[in-house]
């Protein structure tokens, strides 16, 4: 008899491996490899499902067609907190489990966050760029001690970055619909609403799920409403900005400087934004840290074999 197949695909994993896929081997399971250290695409998918009860999904999308071909999927374990990659009602329809590694990489796409916001204040990209190609070009900073972070999604992510401002003296205003009472890190710290955030925020960092329907956060009108030169990170999904609003204000100064870990398509297919000399972009990396990596994964085979191991017994 065959040993049943779990497709694995997120992408720092088909490139390189991970120790944790031996428990799947060790319960029994053949692991089926996605392709090396890309996402895959719809059409690979539909080849590559059929026939797998397990899923060790990445950030690719995960359509209702897609799912419709994988007659003997039970459970989709996601090796992050994400699951809006997935067609969740077509899921539900086909009662295949979708479960999350919560919590796995908050450390990681925190300090990502960190380290975006103090680049973006004191222009770093810009300054070494500038001294690589021969060049001695000086962009005044500011200090953010004294300054107000603005949180968007203030789950354990958003908690870890309030903590870190405060310990840089700054003050934060956080919004999050499911705001904890418990959580009160320092007199610095305050709850308030998404008006609150925008208006009073000197950087803004997005740490929440997409809105419904997929409508920005960050458009036209509440762009306007904010701080001259906010600094603004989003690590979160591209889909709260609308692109050419964002555009525009980064090209009028409303918006003193961007930094992206997230796009609409990854590899990103347009340039625009990312191209700006006040954007700083990375390649989806907040997640990516070796002990992030070690979390998340670990918490996805646990979420796999709870589901499948005693499928099997």
């Amino acid at each position: 008899m065959n040993a049943a197949r779990i497709l694995i695909t997120p992408r720092s994993v088909t490139q390189h491996g991970h120790p944790a896929l031996d428990r799947l081997r060790a319960a029994g399971f053949t692991t089926i490899i996605g392709p090396a250290g890309r996402q895959p695409t719809e059409a690979e998918l539909l080849a590559l499902l059929p026939g797998c009860v397990g899923y060790l999904a990445g950030v690719e999308p995960v359509t209702d067609r897609v799912l419709g071909v994988a007659k003997e999927l039970k459970v989709i374990s996601r090796n992050g907190v994400g699951i809006d990659n997935v067609d969740l009602p077509a899921a539900r329809r086909l009662g295949i489990a979708v479960l999350r590694a919560e919590g796995a990489n908050s450390r990681g796409v925190a300090e990502l966050t960190l380290g975006l916001i103090l680049a973006l204040a004191r222009a770093v990209p810009a300054a070494d760029s500038s001294l690589k190609t021969g060049a001695w070009t000086r962009r005044e900073g500011i200090e953010l001690a004294g300054r107000t972070l603005g949180l968007l999604g203030c789950g354990r992510i958003g908690q870890t970055m309030a903590q870190f401002a405060l310990a840089l003296g700054m003050r934060v205003v956080a919004h999050d619909p499911f705001a904890s009472a418990s959580f009160a890190p320092g007199p610095g710290f305050s709850w308030g609403d998404r008006q609150q955030v925008w208006r009073e925020s000197d950087v803004l960092s997005l740490h929440c799920p997409p809105e419904p329907g997929g409508r920005p956060l960050l458009d036209a009108p509440t762009l306007a409403i904010m701080k001259r030169g906010v600094l603004i990170v989003n690590t979160a999904r591209f889909e709260h900005l609308d692109r050419d609003a964002v555009l525009a204000a980064l090209i009028s100064g409303q918006v003193g400087g961007l930094a992206l870990d997230v796009f609409a398509e990854e590899p990103p297919t347009d340039p625009s934004l990312i191209r700006h000399p006040r954007v700083i972009a990375t390649p989806h990396i907040g997640g990516y840290t070796r002990e992030s990596v070690d979390r998340a994964m670990a918490l996805a085979v646990d979420n796999l074999l709870s589901v499948l191991s005693p499928a099997r017994s």
